[in-house]
């Protein structure tokens, strides 16, 4: 389980009802097809063994004992293999049938959980044939002595590993039995089920294991009754899904097969411990104890190269914007100023700046000429760059203004005594600090406020200049990625066909390289700290998530197979974590920003870290 990732899985065997030997066969085919393929823990559905679907079948006693025996037969074949299996089954017990399900791992019954909650619903009479198994506690002495009743089983030797078990409708209870589970430290809620097939179920049903999944912070896997069931009054189809704390990782699959899902475990201690939205106390339910052998998987799943926009709908782009223009106009009303003043680079993060304002203006019905761009071209400006600055503003019907400030910057260095010759921090930062003193006394003398462009991917890596960029009236990219920025401006682009001006300058500020042309001649920014889109990933789940640096390492690597060599990675990373450890004083003091896709770095809501942190622990991680 290296980096807390566990192989589960969720099988439907292809079933004959009321052949208990038979069925057996079939789930331990399975269980040994899944053990070949890393799985540690695999459900099956809800009384696969004997079939969800017998009917008054379960009155006989002949097919309840052949159950039982089918389940000795499933343990004693799973001796030697190193994975825990959920069976569904039904048991009898002091003259009453439950409907429950066995927990098996190395040869043996670990504990048998019934199901709570019996459905009387939807043609699907339960309670014909079986009990409630809510408040039942056993030590019965059958399966090898073990226990029967709800309960939870953890894994003594792999941390965050704890699972429970419900079954069926038991999640849809108003207080399902995995809510209890989970307080009292469940990670992993297995449910056999059978859901039977309809058109649109498996979706709407995944949705709900989602939902649950991310509200007690779980993974979790259910397995439903498949093909073999009788379709006498139902389909069964054997729908799978796996989720986690949200996610949902796989589902359906062909009929007498398995689906598996690498979930994260350690990133689900790590969402509870963050959260801390409830307590994991003693509830008093018994724990069974068994170990696993740690296993280094190849992982399976798949991790987004843009983590921070994984949903392709256009509306989720516009969400951004209108949760960013409503930030400026909140703004704007509260301090009663009308006038915004940018500056206009010709770049990508002061075009979307521009943008976000423009569309505050437009939806106010303001004067867009109250939008005050500034092009402040100095010793590394480029031809292009301060064009596209001009053509911008034009395109977008705001105010423009150029202010050279090549002289004032060599006249302050000879006041500081700096040779122009000597290209170092401060003669670039130097630069960055009188544009923003322009900027703010403009502000100041128009009754505006200066709106700042720096993003949350420069946030992170501390790439501006101290009492310069880094400095605004209001941050309104700050919570927007680098990566995310381009692309808020190629859609801007596309939607904009049919004012061609507009759409070229946007097509040039995308394909001009980012620069912070700050020396004379190209300065390339990812040439000097790395690529944005390896930096946006880091950031997603060193901050999100809190993955160490090796975990990191290893998802990249998979991710960006094929477009970055892993030394290249292993290279920009190290450059990442430096770079944001060293930062911190900058953040500490920076503008006011809302939060737009849930990450802050503000040290006010987001962010908290002292200025001082080590960086050696971490560098140490994957070196």
């Amino acid at each position: 389980m290296k980096d807390g990732f566990l192989r589960t899985a969720a099988a439907s065997p292809k079933i004959k009802p009321g052949d208990c030997e038979y069925n057996a066969e079939q789930v331990i085919k399975i269980i040994k097809e899944a053990a070949g393929s890393d799985v540690s823990l695999i459900v099956f559905p809800e009384l696969c063994i004997t079939g969800y679907t017998c009917g008054d079948l379960f009155f006989q006693s002949l097919l309840i004992n052949a159950a039982e025996k089918a389940l000795l037969m499933i343990a004693a074949a799973t001796k030697g293999l190193d994975v825990l299996s959920v069976i569904g089954l039904p048991v009898e017990l002091d003259g009453k049938l439950y409907n429950a399900a066995a927990v098996i791992k190395g040869g043996a019954v670990l504990g048998i959980v019934p199901k709570e909650n019996i459905t009387c619903f939807g043609g699907k009479d339960e309670a014909r044939y079986f009990a409630s198994g809510r408040g039942v506690s056993y030590a019965t002495e059958r399966f090898g002595g073990v226990y029967f009743g709800r309960q939870l089983f953890e894994c003594g030797n792999l941390p965050n590993l704890v699972i429970g078990v419900e079954i069926g409708e038991d999640v849809q209870a108003v207080i399902p039995p995995s809510a209890e589970l989970a307080l009292g430290g469940a990670t992993l809620v297995c449910c056999p089920s059978a859901l039977s097939a309809e058109v649109g179920i498996h979706d709407k049903n995944a949705a709900a294991i989602e939902a649950h999944s991310e509200r007690l912070i779980c993974g979790y896997i259910q397995a439903n009754a498949g093909e073999g069931e009788s379709t006498q009054d139902f389909v069964f189809k054997g729908y799978k899904t796996i989720a986690e704390n949200g996610l949902y990782l796989f589902g359906f699959s062909k009929a007498g097969s398995f689906v598996s899902g690498d979930i994260d475990l350690s990133l689900i201690n790590a969402e509870r411990r963050r959260k801390n939205i409830f307590n994991i106390s003693d509830t008093g339910i018994p724990r069974v104890y068994f170990e696993l052998n740690e296993k280094e998987i190849n992982l399976a799943r798949h991790y987004p190269a843009n983590p921070f926009f994984t949903t392709p709908e256009d509306d989720f782009y516009s969400d951004v914007m209108n949760l960013m223009t409503l930030g400026l106009k909140t703004r704007l009303e509260a301090i009663n100023f009308k006038k915004v003043i940018i500056g206009l680079s010709g770049g990508l993060d002061s075009t979307l700046a521009l943008i976000a304002a423009v569309n505050t203006f437009e939806r106010q019905a303001l004067d867009k000429s109250d939008i005050i761009t500034i092009s402040l071209p100095c010793f590394g400006t480029s031809e292009r760059t301060k064009n596209n600055a001009r053509k911008l503003a034009e395109a977008y019907g705001v105010t423009f203004r150029e202010i050279n400030i090549t002289d004032t910057v060599s006249s302050h260095f000879k006041d500081i005594g700096l040779d122009e010759s000597n290209r170092d921090t401060a003669y670039e930062n130097a630069q960055a600090r009188e544009r923003m003193q322009v900027l703010f006394d403009i502000a100041n003398m128009e009754r505006g406020i200066v709106l700042g462009t720096g993003n949350l991917s420069e946030l992170a890596l501390g790439w501006s200049t101290y009492g310069g960029d880094s400095m605004s009236m209001y941050g309104i990219n700050a919570g927007i990625p680098k990566t995310l920025v381009r692309k808020m401006i190629e859609i801007e682009a596309e939607n904009c066909s049919d004012d061609e001006n507009k759409k070229q300058v946007l097509l040039d500020i995308l394909n001009t390289p980012i620069s912070p042309e700050l020396l004379p001649g190209s300065q390339k920014t990812e040439e000097l700290i790395g690529p944005y889109e390896l930096h946006d990933f880091f950031i997603y789940y060193f901050l999100r998530y809190s993955f160490s640096p090796s975990k990191i390492l290893r998802i990249a690597v998979k991710t960006f197979e094929g477009e970055y060599a892993e030394a290249e990675i292993k290279k920009w990373l190290a450059v990442f974590i430096k770079r944001f450890y060293g930062s911190q004083f900058k953040r500490n003091c920076m503008p006011d920003g809302a939060s737009v896709l849930g990450l802050s770095l503000s040290s006010r809501t987001g962010l908290k870290m002292p200025s001082e942190a080590t960086v050696k622990l971490w560098l140490e991680n994957f070196n």
